[in-house]
């Protein structure tokens, strides 16, 4: 017995249709309204804790901090598990083309992880919560990819793109050790491996960025220009989720690269200088200054 048909046939309650497929207006967070004002109430949320904690001290908060993550580590292992116990069976039938393309591998089942996985999404927004309680400097890139992560995971519910698969299962595949990272730290634990995260988080985009480009490609060449552009077949979906994915993704990438070399690269310079003697030199402070 599959661990999906294991769990689904101990579950002691049925949910309600629109609890297991999207169903726009029914199911929760399914409505452009609904979306939209949940992402505005988390920026205000966050913004307003930091204006209150200006005068209070940081808050430890560990006990809830080590829970969050040790939730988020462990759903998204789950998760992976049975969403790849759906799609390597259709990889192994089908071929991989037709596992990111085809229509039929949207099953009830995938809709179901793609649901959980868009939730998730919410869940992670409480990283910034933290943050803020802790009066932990809050970056761009952080705030960016958390509450547009939701709004892409949303989109491609609406536009029921095949492909999105691949771009979950990379993404709960670095999530299972990066939240048990900060379950382990928040422990006190002194880990070595932060840096290999964001590489792991750069790959992942890498990947992403080829394969939702491959995918809009063929969308777009059959659908539209299949007399004159070489194609493999169509990839099942909205063009308008699959090229909002693009944007999106390569953003990411671009932003994750830049984060990476701003942070590991930059204090690879700060120690080398400092070894050499002139980490108070003006080469350092020109660095430092963001001039160099």
């Amino acid at each position: 017995m599959s661990l999906a048909n294991f769990l689904f046939a101990n579950t002691p309650f049925t949910l309600p249709r629109h609890l297991y497929s999207f169903v726009e207006g029914q199911t929760p967070l399914s409505t452009n309204p609904a979306v939209f004002g949940s992402l505005a109430g988390y920026l205000a949320l966050i913004f307003g804790i930091q204006a209150g904690m200006k005068s209070r001290p940081p808050q430890r908060l560990n006990t809830l901090f080590r829970a969050h993550n040790a939730i988020l580590s462990s759903g998204s292992l789950l998760l992976l598990v049975l969403l790849l116990e759906e799609i390597v069976p259709i990889i192994w039938r089908d071929g991989f083309f037709a596992s990111i393309c085809a229509e039929l591998s949207w099953t009830p089942r995938m809709e179901f992880y793609y649901m959980v996985n868009y939730y998730f999404k919410y869940l992670e927004l409480l990283d910034t919560v933290f943050l803020a309680f802790k009066k932990k400097h809050l970056a761009f890139l952080h705030v960016f990819h958390h509450s547009a992560t939701a709004l892409l995971c949303y989109s491609q519910l609406l536009g029921r793109t095949s492909i999105s698969w691949i771009v979950i299962s990379l993404n709960l595949g670095v999530h299972v050790p990066m939240y048990y990272y900060y379950y382990a730290t928040a422990r006190g634990a002194r880990l070595w491996w932060k840096k290999y995260l964001t590489m792991m988080q750069i790959i992942q985009f890498v990947i992403d960025v080829h394969v939702v480009y491959f995918g809009t490609y063929q969308h777009f060449a059959a659908t539209y220009y299949s007399s004159i552009l070489p194609h493999i077949g169509n990839c099942a979906g909205s063009g308008t989720a699959l090229l909002f994915g693009c944007g999106l993704l390569t953003s990411y990438l671009g932003l994750f690269v830049n984060f990476y070399f701003q942070t590991y690269k930059r204090d690879s310079f700060k120690a080398k200088h400092k070894t050499n003697g002139v980490s108070n030199g003006s080469a350092a402070n020109e660095h430092a200054n963001g001039t160099s």
